[in-house]
């Protein structure tokens, strides 16, 4: 009845503009939330990027300080008083900013004057100026170290005081002094989309990418605030004025000018400072609302030329439209059915891989944390070395005997390369796997395996062969892997730990394009009982055991197109032998 009253062109044209509304409006809906959280993440990836760099910047100059309290020439020129040290001190200190490129470093007796300074002769020269009224020297003759940022009376530059100590609390000599400005980390920040904000516990903005926001408050700071500001000088005489920006909640600012915004806020290193980093979301939104608007004008076309198809149809031919409506609306309930199934089917799939994976990563962490004591003391021992050798290394300085200075330190250095080598490992092997598969050196597989599980076997008094380096490369995944390698030894390791002359060993072989890898033991072996169903989930022959391990394994290798089977043991007790494929050598 409605298509003889109205004519099938207007019929059509109004179903398409319905259509058209209805998918703009959803598509402007979602693509906006869409573009605002992908610029949300996105301004918390380049916050905690900017983070880690002034991190990087900072742990080099909080050295200096600690490094320069041990100086003897120090304590000289500071009780002595000899102005000819204390020249040769500036001297010293001058050539030590320019290594390291501190702003400055300069050398306070205990009553707050300057004596010696790396701007010595310039016409920012701090000697002789007294600073016994900033916080950073009071709390470094009370407390010994001591941060604090503030506005140089000389330089009238910001930055970040870093100070210590020069002797004992109860006959303190006075106190070093690093200054850290960072106009370069600022200049690499204005690099990054968005805008940059660094602020204190007071909500003061300390520096920023727009210099206009710099020592510009968030809220109204209060009397005790003030005054302690200005005793201080922290700011010089520069007014602290109001912010031109407004957080308006759910991670979005106003900026200066209008301009909308996301915001991200992450903590520093730094006692109650954070960084805010602000992007606009203009260009986002932009972008959106043009894709909104094709789609929904897709969407009106689409329409209308379907719409425009059924009605000159159902006009030309009443009785074949309605058998072919029946028709198409049987095929689409059973389409609908069939990709119901299908959806469940997948989601199945997805819910199955996703449990198999936390299931991994379940054992890797279980593995991690049964290994975690012996790699403590993997650590712990070349850290007691690098405490005796740099108490060593001291002696030797003051003692003036520098070779063995240096020799004490490239063998601290390299316990340092050891002690890395073990916290990347386990933090590798702790990280979720991404599923990636890819050539995998097999020397790098097994050099983890051995930092995740050596101490273990060593702490056990079981022997472990390990194949000789120079081993093939192999298509598979580094870290699962390494917990393949970790659960078969592992489980050799519970089989043959009470036996007298217990042994296990890894061995690998080359077969054209397949590579095996075979861990072996000469325990009891496996009970016959369950030796045919031993990869099957809760199957085990441990009393205590939930025999999902080697399930894992087979999972794993099989994911990499491989296969894991029990063979006959070299050593007489247990064999597994595992099969993966070969990475092709690229002849440069």
């Amino acid at each position: 009845m409605i298509a003889r009253r109205i004519p099938p062109p207007i019929l059509a044209g109004g179903f398409s503009i319905v259509i058209g509304l209805l998918a703009w409006l959803a598509a402007s809906f979602w693509l906006g939330r869409a573009a605002q959280d992908d610029l949300r993440r996105e301004a918390e990836r380049v916050a905690l990027q900017q983070v880690r760099l002034f991190s990087s910047d900072l742990a080099q100059f909080r050295l200096l300080p600690l490094v320069l309290g041990e100086y003897n020439d120090l304590g000289e020129a500071l009780r002595q008083g000899d102005p000819a040290a204390r020249r040769r001190m500036d001297a010293k200190l001058h050539l030590l900013a320019e290594r390291t490129g501190a702003p400055v470093i300069y050398l306070i007796d205990r009553s707050g004057e300057t004596v010696s300074a790396s701007n010595t002769g310039t016409a920012e020269s701090f000697v002789g100026r007294n600073y016994r009224f900033r916080p950073y020297f009071v709390r470094a003759m009370q407390q010994g170290p001591a941060e604090y940022y503030a506005v140089g009376n000389v330089s009238g530059r910001p930055g970040l005081f870093l100070a210590r100590r020069i002797g004992p609390a109860a006959d303190p000599a006075g106190v070093i002094v690093v200054k850290v400005e960072f106009d370069s980390l600022i200049r690499i920040w204005r690099s990054d989309p968005g805008q940059t904000l660094v602020m204190d516990r007071r909500g003061i903005v300390l520096f920023a990418t727009d210099p206009a926001e710099r020592f510009r408050t968030t809220r109204p700071l209060t009397r005790a605030e003030l005054t302690d500001i200005a005793s201080a000088a922290q700011f010089g005489y520069v007014p602290l004025q109001p912010r031109r920006y407004v957080v308006t909640g759910r991670g979005l600012a106003r900026m200066p000018g209008g301009v909308r915004s996301v915001i991200s806020a992450v903590a520093m290193p730094m006692p109650g400072w954070r960084l805010f980093h602000a992007m606009p979301v203009a260009a986002a939104l932009r972008e959106a609302a043009n894709l909104a608007r094709l789609i929904g004008l897709v969407a009106a076309l689409i329409s209308g030329l379907v719409a425009a198809f059924l009605l000159w149809r159902i006009t030309r031919a009443a009785d074949a439209a309605r058998e072919r409506a029946r028709l198409e609306a049987a095929v689409a309930t059973r389409t609908a059915e069939l990709r119901a199934e299908i959806a469940e089917r997948t989601r199945v799939d997805e819910r199955f891989r996703e449990a198999r994976e936390e299931l991994a990563q379940a054992n890797r962490l279980g593995s991690l944390g049964s290994i975690t004591a012996g790699l403590a003391h993997e650590i712990n021992q070349p850290v007691a070395t690098i405490r005796t050798l740099s108490e060593n290394a001291r002696a030797h300085l003051a003692s003036g005997r520098l070779d063995r200075v240096a020799a004490n330190l490239d063998t601290a250095i390299g316990l340092t390369a050891r002690i890395g080598a073990i916290t990347q490992e386990m933090r590798r092997f702790a990280r979720r796997g991404t599923g990636t598969i890819e050539p995998v050196p097999l020397d790098a597989v097994i050099a983890g395996t051995r930092l995740l599980i050596g101490d273990r076997f060593r702490t056990a008094g079981v022997a472990l062969e390990w194949p000789p380096p120079g081993q093939s490369s192999v298509i598979a995944g580094r870290v699962r892997l390494e917990q393949v390698l970790v659960n078969l030894l592992q489980n050799a390791l519970d089989a043959v730990k009470e036996r007298a002359e217990a042994l296990v060993a890894l061995t690998i072989e080359v077969e054209d394009d397949r590579v095996a890898l075979i861990v072996a033991d000469n325990g009891p072996g496996i009970d016959p009982a369950i030796a045919d169903h031993i990869f099957e989930p809760f199957v085990t022959g441990k009393p205590d055991g939930l025999g999902l391990g080697l399930g894992i394994v087979r999972d794993i290798i099989e994911a990499f197109d491989g296969t894991v089977a029990v063979v006959p043991s070299p050593l007489g007790g247990a064999a597994f032998r595992m099969t993966v494929a070969r990475a092709r050598e690229v002849t440069p």
